[in-house]
This record gives C-alpha cells, structure tokens and sequence, in this order.
C-alpha cells in the first residue's frame, strides 16, 4: 500500500464506521434524542471529525437508511441461495426470531426509523425509509410468485405487516416471546398456503 492510499483507506475506515454506528445508535435511541456526539463516540471517532463526512444529522440518518438496506440486501443474498421459496420465507421468519430480544428493546430498525421520520415536520428522509421496507416487500412478493400462489404481494404485505405488528408489540410490551409465538404462527400459515391445484 502507498503512503497517499493509507489517509484514504482510513478516511474510508472511519466513514464506514460512522455508518455503522449511526445505525445501531439512531434505532436505540431515536433520531430526536441522538445527537452527533452520541454516533461519534459510539464510531470512537473525534466529535470534530464527524463534520468531515456528514454536514447534517439527516446525511447520518440518510447513511443510517443505507446501511439498513444493505443489511437486508446481504440476509435476502444468503436466502436466495436456498432452494425452495418457501424455505427462503421461512428462513427469513426464524431471522427476525433470532433478533427478538433486539426488537423487544428497540423495535424494528428500519419500521421505528420510518415511523419517526414520517412525524417530522420536513418530511424529507421518511421515502427512503419507505423504500428500504419495499425493498422486502418485493423480495417476498417474488417468493410468493415463484411458489405459484395467487395475490403473491399481497402475501408479502401480509407477511411484512405480522412481522412489523409483532416487533411493534413485542418493543411495547417488553416481550421477546411475542416474537417466537407469532413466528411459529407465521411459520404455520406459510405451510398452510398452497398454489392453485395444488394437493393439500
């Protein structure tokens, strides 16, 4: 590596490291109650620093939304490399399962960080937000279609909206368990669905 590459490998080092950690600390804490010190100190980047790769909160928020939809795009990546559809939709429940005791602290990471942006008065950052969920919707739909059922978005929404509504309640109530019931329920009804002329 030449002494000019090393700064930019750093500089590129702690970006992504401000990334990250504005993702983890705006989905605890809420992008109101964050501040710019709070993700630098979680990136162990120097408060002054920050202003080098983000001018505003929103850009870190923007970079926030980012790194949720390449989160998605890497655990939809690992899906597609099951075989079967169905066991892909499967997969992704017994995912967001795993992360129950995450969702009954915070809440879902993108669907909290939507819900906040969408209350804002300039209302410029919650499409985004909306555009990391379609992202899902999408990928889920296109299971649904290639297992032959009728209405195959329509699922996904169904599918997304549980998911969504247990992470919601499971954030309310303080109870990862609601997540593993409602899991196992949404694992059931993915075996209940059958295509067209399909034998039960």
């Amino acid at each position: 590596m030449t002494d000019s590459a090393k700064p930019q490998t750093r500089a590129s080092g702690k970006r992504r490291r401000l990334t990250t950690a504005a993702a983890r600390v705006l989905h605890e804490q809420g992008v109101e109650r964050t501040t710019l010190a709070d993700i630098a100190r979680a990136a162990d980047v120097p408060v002054g620093n920050v202003y080098y790769y983000f001018k505003t909160k929103d850009e870190l928020v923007e970079a926030a939304l980012s790194e949720h939809g390449a989160h998605l795009d890497e655990l939809t990546g690992r899906l597609d490399q099951v075989p079967d559809p169905r066991d892909r939709l499967k997969a992704l429940i017994k995912a967001w399962v795993d992360q129950r005791d995450v969702a009954a602290r915070y809440g879902c990471p993108t669907g909290t960080l939507a819900v906040e942006l969408d209350k804002r008065a300039d209302g410029s950052l919650d499409a985004e937000a909306g555009a990391v969920i379609r992202r899902l919707l999408d990928w889920a739909g296109d299971q649904f279609r290639l297992l032959g059922l009728p209405d195959p978005d329509g699922l996904a929404v169904t599918l997304v909206s549980a998911y969504q509504g247990m992470s919601l309640l499971a954030n309310a109530l303080r109870d990862p368990e609601i997540m593993t019931r409602e899991g196992a329920r949404l694992l059931s009804w993915l075996d209940s669905l059958k295509a067209p002329g399909q034998t039960p």
